[in-house]
């Protein structure tokens, strides 16, 4: 069997989804949960976009070189500038194996309309770029990359002669790794592999081929199997599809497809005689729990018909169907439910439950807490523990969740009132902690508060939040609260979604609570601190 590297990028073009954003700390546990599922090469970052965004790839790195995650190499983005480079070399330091990926655009209309540059000028940067990329060394002498890869961003809208002289710079500048992208989901399946044996028989050199598809047109995953099977020994993805636009290619898609079809996905093998199955080293006992993690940590719910990991790929509504998987699972199923580590969890968590057995839960799935974190969240499950009889696992995803989303923003509740009634306006008094380290290191606590008026309760909190925050520029997107759990005593999870009106930036939070209000107020002060972040980098 041949292995397909799995390139995960859930942490830098997931994150480019929009409403999502993911702290240091939240990218450190979805980080360590990818090595656990099997991931040979996680995409932390892009260390030059932001100094947040640097800080959160070193400490991967860090955690990289610790030994926290195995043997999956570290790789950072970078632009086709050695400022990009040095950064991603900065970043990746301490990882245990670090990769540089390298990109620039290679599309007529890209050079024209955005880097506004010539042909000519994009190959001097690709010899230029990756030599330097290649050739950088450490303090210690050591090279600052373990290996460098190249990528055409809209390779597949690239001219042919063109794409095959940009692959064949960055091969001879020592790239060992060439994506080539379908960055718009533009190819089919069909073209897609004339694109790539093309490449690999134009192109001389001992290097990987490598793709990562979008998902604009619901192709992604059949262009990343097509790949595949034409000679392309890494594919990158992302877990639940996350992504800009449409999404990429989703990893759990992409790997039970190799897993349930490997009598169908093969390639020719190396000796021409016949072919050869394909596999990866993925463990999908992972995925349910991967996907999950995820999930509560975008804020990005997985929808109910997706592929692998929707709620509905195991669930069957029509009779004649029922009929079938009680005689025998496999007239309607493809896939076992273990396959994936959907199995029942056995361990009842309620008000009677103490801190090692949440701490042990919440570390199996998949969240790493300090301490104080741990003391923090228990203290919340034991708040809503009396006020239901069972604490589920997606109450304790939710929980922790709310409390990590809290960690990074300014503002945090204090008490709210609300006035509403059928014949008058609602009005909102709210009261909200104030981070603010000189004060902290006083001992002390700042609190804001304002009142104000709105069509509805939900309304005028969010009209007092804006008001202490300085939001007049900030405009509600999307709001929506829906039951965690089933039952009268589930946790209601609100999830809104706002946008920077001088920007267009999108920004999501979301909150938790048994009172929806509260949840609300605690969702839209957690997309307000996303908000807050972005205007303090801007400032600085």
């Amino acid at each position: 069997m041949t292995y397909i590297s799995i390139y995960d990028t859930t942490l830098r073009d997931g994150e480019q989804t929009p409403g999502v954003h993911f702290g240091a700390r939240q990218k450190l546990d979805i980080a360590k949960r990818l090595a656990k599922t099997g991931v040979d090469i996680l995409e932390a970052g892009f260390p030059a976009s932001s100094q947040g965004d640097m800080d959160a790839v070193a400490r991967i790195a860090a955690a990289s070189g610790d030994g926290e995650l195995g043997d999956m190499t570290v790789s950072a983005l970078a632009r086709m500038r050695r400022d990009d480079v040095d950064a991603a070399a900065s970043a990746l330091k301490d990882a245990r194996r670090a990769r540089l990926h390298v990109f620039i655009a290679t599309s007529d209309i890209h050079l024209e309309r955005k880097l506004k540059i010539t042909r000519e000028e994009c190959l001097a940067a690709i010899s230029e770029v990756v030599a330097y990329g290649v050739c950088l060394k450490r303090e210690n002498g050591k090279p600052a990359f373990d290996e460098v890869e190249f990528s055409a961003e809209d390779a597949t809208r690239t001219d042919p002669d063109f794409l095959r002289s940009a692959v064949s710079r960055a091969v001879e500048a020592g790239a060992g790794i060439v994506n080539i992208p379908d960055t718009v989901g533009y190819t089919t399946p069909a073209e897609y592999r004339r694109i790539l044996s093309d490449l690999r028989a134009s192109v001389p050199g001992d290097w990987l081929l490598s793709v990562h598809c979008h998902n604009d047109l619901g192709m992604a995953t059949a262009n990343s199997l097509a790949a595949a099977e034409c000679g392309a020994g890494q594919i990158e993805c992302t877990v639940n599809g996350l992504g800009e636009r449409a999404g990429n290619a989703a990893m759990e898609e992409i790997v039970m497809a190799l897993k349930i079809r490997r009598d169908a996905i093969r390639r020719t093998a190396p000796d021409g005689e016949g072919t050869e199955p394909l596999g990866c080293r993925i463990r999908t006992e992972e995925i349910t729990e991967t996907s999950r993690l995820v999930s509560s940590l975008s804020g990005i719910a997985v929808a109910p018909n997706k592929a692998v990991v929707g709620q509905n790929a195991f669930s069957h509504a029509a009779g004649i169907h029922q009929h079938g998987v009680m005689e025998a699972r496999g007239t309607y199923e493809i896939m076992k439910p273990e396959e994936i580590g959907l199995n029942a969890n056995t361990i009842v968590l309620g008000k009677l439950s103490g801190r090692h057995a949440f701490a042990d839960r919440a570390a199996q799935l998949g969240y790493s807490l300090d301490p104080a974190g741990i003391d923090a969240a228990f203290a919340r499950f034991k708040e809503i523990a009396d006020k239901k009889s069972v604490v589920t696992d997606e109450d304790i995803r939710a929980i922790v969740g709310e409390y990590l989303d809290s960690l990074e923003g300014t503002y945090y509740l204090d008490t709210f009132q609300i006035q509403s009634g059928n014949h008058i306006r609602a009005m909102a008094l709210v009261s909200l902690f104030v981070k603010d380290p000189a004060a902290d290191m006083a001992g002390e606590r700042r609190t804001a508060a304002e009142a104000a008026p709105g069509e509805g309760p939900i309304d005028a909190a969010f009209n007092a939040i804006n008001r202490i925050a300085g939001a007049e520029r900030v405009e509600l997107v999307s709001y929506g609260i829906t039951a965690v759990t089933e039952g009268t005593d589930a946790l209601g999870e609100a999830k809104v979604k706002i946008r920077d009106l001088d920007a267009g930036t999108i920004f999501s939070g979301r909150g938790v609570s048994t009172d929806v209000i509260k949840a609300s107020i605690k969702a839209y002060l957690g997309a307000i601190n996303k908000w807050k972040e972005m205007q303090v980098e801007a400032r600085s």
